[in-house]
Parts: structure tokens; sequence; C-alpha cells
């Protein structure tokens, strides 16, 4: 129960923390430099230019009224995931945007665009993380897609494609360029933020020497095996394949130990985005052999 409160608390601080970062990397880089954007934050921009309504005060109601939204189609569940997100976010946007200082860090639009990059995407990364979401424009795709079945990953492009359009009307080439480039540079680094610490090393190994072999994982690995019963393409002969999930470091040692014991062994290597189970997202449980015979494990 208390590690499960720890968990929660951690969440939200990770929450906070990530909003906090979006806020400061808008502040810093892309307010005082111009920079036209995606998200809910870019269609403040637009609506800043056309309407000059400040932009924390649309983000406050725009987030509220897509809280609402999603509260009501996608359940209350939803909404107590995204809750902090969608006030914190514009509130402390409202507290940076006060302090003069923050808006004088540098007019590179290039570096500008590169740490603002960095920071959005950092930060949308952390949070989703924390099984939140940062609210806002996350929501429209969310509830096209139950209603309608849309898929959600298109309909997050045509949004931020169509807030990019608005913004390009009274920007300069220059902008366009940069804009883009921003969009660009957090999407892919939310990408890397989200596989960080999931990614995985799938091995699967043809030999003849399975037995010696699966033995060396389960023994100097300390890593769990499977054996898949394969049959030879050419010879029709059985033959036990063994697959195993490392972490990147250990493939080195692998490869070591399996030209050891075979080094005309056949190993088929390749990246796995997650896994999950003992030894990876839990604790690894040892069991007695003998036990786990006679219970039919």
């Amino acid at each position: 129960m208390n590690e499960s409160i720890s968990k929660k608390v951690l969440n939200i601080i990770t929450i906070l923390i990530g909003n906090a970062i979006y806020a400061l990397g808008v502040v810093v880089f892309i307010l005082p430099n111009d920079l036209i954007t995606g998200g809910t934050t870019g269609l403040g921009i637009a609506f800043e230019h056309y309407f000059n309504i400040p932009i924390s005060m649309f983000v406050f109601c725009f987030n509220a009224v897509m809280f609402v939204l999603g509260a009501v189609v996608l359940g209350k569940m939803f909404a107590l995931t995204t809750l902090i997100s969608s006030f914190f976010y514009p509130i402390i946007l409202g507290v940076f945007e006060r302090i003069p200082q923050l808006a004088n860090v540098t007019s590179d639009r290039m570096l500008a665009t590169v740490c603002g990059g960095l920071m959005i995407g950092f930060a949308i990364g952390i949070v989703i993380r924390a099984g939140a979401s940062t609210g806002g424009m996350d929501i429209p795709p969310l509830v096209l897609n139950k209603k309608f079945g849309f898929p959600v990953s298109v309909m997050l492009y045509l949004f931020d494609f169509t807030i990019l359009i608005l913004q390009m009307l009274f920007s300069d080439k220059e902008q366009i360029i940069y804009g883009i480039l921003l969009v660009l540079i957090y999407t892919v680094v939310l990408d890397k933020v989200l596989l960080t610490g999931h990614v995985q090393t799938q091995v699967k190994i043809v030999s003849k020497k399975h037995k010696e072999i699966n033995q060396m994982i389960v023994q100097k690995l300390d890593r769990g095996s499977t054996i898949l019963y394969g049959e030879t393409g050419y010879l029709h002969t059985d033959q036990p394949v063994i697959m195993t999930v490392i972490s990147n470091r250990e493939l080195t040692k692998l490869n070591q130990e399996v030209n050891k014991i075979d080094p005309e062994a056949f190993m088929i290597i390749s990246r796995v985005n997650e896994v999950k189970g003992h030894g990876f997202s839990s604790g690894k449980i040892y069991r007695n052999k003998k036990t786990a015979a006679v219970s039919g494990k």
C-alpha cells in the first residue's frame, strides 16, 4: 500500500515537473523568438495574433473545455489523468511569462528551435511515461477515435498541421521553416524518451549445442530462455531454437560465450521496444527445478 502511494506521489511530481519544463521551454525559446509550433500552445499563438487573447488565458480556457469534453466522452478515469496537466500548465505558463529575464536567454532562432524542441519533447515524454496526458490538443483525436474510429496518430498530425497553417499565414519564411524543424525535433525526442529504459535485445540462437548454450544463458547470464521447436528447411530435421531477451550491455558477453561453445551457431539479433515480466518490469523469481517439475510449471 505504501509503495502504491509513493508511486502515485512520484507520478504527480513527475507530471508537474514535465509541465513546468514544457512551459519554460515555450517562454524561454518559443515566444521570444516568434517561433511557430503545434499543439495547444501553437493554437494559443494564433489566437493571440488574430484576437489579441493572452496565450496563457487561451490555453487555460481551451484546456478546461477539452477537459470537460474528455470527461464526458472518454470517462472519469481519463479526466483524472489529465486534470493536473490541463490546469497546471497554463498557470505555470502565466507565471513564467511574468519573469522578464526568461525572455532574454537567446535571440538565435536556430539555437532556440533546437533547445525548445529538446525541452518540449522531453517534457511531454516524461508526462506520458508517468501515465498522464498533456491535455489540450491530445483530447480531440482521442474523442474522434472513440466516436468515429479515426486513427489517433493521423488525427494528431492533421490537427498539428492545421495549427501550423494558421500561424504560417502571419509568419515569414524563416519562421515557417524553424516551426517545422521544431515539431520534428520534439517528435523525435518524445519517441526517444518514451523508449528509454524499455528497449531490450531479443536473440534467437540455432545450434547443435543448444543444451550447452541454454545452460550458459541461465547460469552465467542469469537470464531466462525459451526453447522453440523448429525444423530445418533443407533437410527437415528437428532443430530447437533458443530465444532469450537480454539488455543491450549483455549482448557482447552473450556473443562471446556462444562463440566459445559453438562458433558455427546461427544467431538472430533484434531490438524490441518493451519487455514486461519477471526480470524486467518486475523482480525475478527463482524456482527449484524439482519443485517446478512437480507443479507442472
